[in-house]
């Protein structure tokens, strides 16, 4: 959120209204002036009601009262002796913009978009912002729109779908961190290829980069990638890489397009490229594997907080970490003792994350949990 401060010096704080003026008393002094009603006063682009008052040639404005009328807060610095106006975001109440202050932002693209049980949508983004590899969680209190302020529905998106997303304000401690979407805005829709590097060339305005092999002929299994100098290329964790490292035979997943030649292969611009050459591996768990951690985490709710959780039982989030990533705590000796040797020896652990009527304040639920023993660890730190 970009909050629109201005900054009024207060040499003649009787015109401040009471609650300055009772704060600053000794700075009072009987003035005379006149107001100027044929002067326009303008805020942030938009004319206001505001009547300055002329003191000596000097234009002074009755700050206190307007600025509440105009959705501004006002505070006092008896220090430097100023006022500072600060706008008021509409969806705050109280004029607090606390929470928006403390959303952290990721402009990239969608690798993934999976479908929760609670019909809400878990979206696996790469880019630049605040962290560059975020699982966004996209529900129903998603300000879900595209460029124009059009609503978009959340089954629409897919990888290759780029986005502008704010969210937050708190995120699991977890690799890749976890948190919810507070408003994302879809852009344009890429077309995404996984295959092998073949070619790789420096040009004068960044890169050229083929991927695929012609088969029999066919230049349509190829496709010739032009990046800018301003495209990023990344590892699968969203982590730049210098083009110097990218050589043929390394596998690649391409945003591109949809533009593209109609020459054999065709050409067409990239605006990501990820190398998959230090993708981790993805370990799953059977259904019945699920379903056993599901009913060990529901055990371990702290005390308290079963009242607070919001997810059904047997739709919480069961995922797999390194266990070197984790942010659990341990709750007792013997689990700190668990948890470091799982670390040593590149282990893994298990999450089980609920929802509560506190995310806004505390952050998510996750239950830990080690994977081979299954041992519960703790929980992940809340905020």
């Amino acid at each position: 959120m970009n909050k629109k401060k201005v900054i009024i010096a207060a040499t003649l704080v009787g015109l401040m209204g009471s609650a300055v003026a009772a704060e600053a008393s000794s700075f009072f002094q009987k003035v005379n002036g006149f107001v100027r009603s044929d002067i326009k006063v303008i805020v942030d682009g938009e004319k206001t009601s505001m009547k300055p008052v002329f003191i000596n040639g000097q234009a002074y404005l009755p700050a206190k009262s307007e600025a509440d009328a105009l959705g501004y807060d006002v505070k006092y610095s008896a220090k430097d002796r100023s006022l500072t106006l600060t706008s008021r975001d509409q969806g705050n109440e109280g004029g607090n913009g606390g929470e928006e202050a403390q959303l952290m932002m990721l402009s990239g693209v969608v690798q993934s978009a999976t479908p929760l049980d609670n019909g809400a949508y878990r979206l696996d983004v790469v880019g630049r912002g605040t962290n560059s590899w975020v699982l966004l969680t996209v529900d129903k209190d998603t300000k879900l729109t595209d460029a124009n302020g059009k609503h978009v529905n959340a089954k629409d998106l897919k990888a290759g779908t780029e986005i502008v997303a704010e969210y937050g304000p708190v995120m699991t401690m977890s690799f890749p961190g976890q948190s919810h979407a507070v408003k994302v805005t879809v852009g344009s829709q890429r077309l995404v290829k996984e295959d092998v590097v073949t070619n790789v060339k420096h040009t004068d305005d960044g890169w050229q980069v083929t991927i695929g092999q012609a088969k029999d002929g066919n230049g349509l299994s190829q496709v010739v990638l032009n990046a800018g100098k301003e495209t990023k290329l990344m590892n699968a964790q969203g982590s730049s890489i210098e083009w110097e490292s990218l050589k043929p035979g390394t596998k690649v997943v391409a945003y591109y397009g949809p533009e593209m030649t109609k020459s054999l292969p065709p050409i067409s611009p990239v605006y990501y490229l990820v190398a998959l050459t230090d993708k981790p591996a993805q370990d799953t768990l059977a259904p019945a594997e699920v379903s056993e951690f599901r009913a060990l985490a529901w055990s371990k709710l702290p005390d308290g907080q079963a009242s607070h959780v919001k997810t059904k039982k047997d739709e919480a989030a069961v995922e797999v970490v390194n266990a070197s990533e984790s942010g659990v705590l341990a709750t007792t000796d013997d689990a700190k003792k668990l948890l470091q040797a799982v670390k040593d020896k590149g282990g893994k652990l298990v999450t089980v994350t609920y929802e509560t009527d506190q995310d806004q304040l505390l952050g998510p639920l996750t239950v830990v949990f080690d994977l081979e023993s299954k041992t519960f660890i703790g929980y992940n730190a809340r905020r």
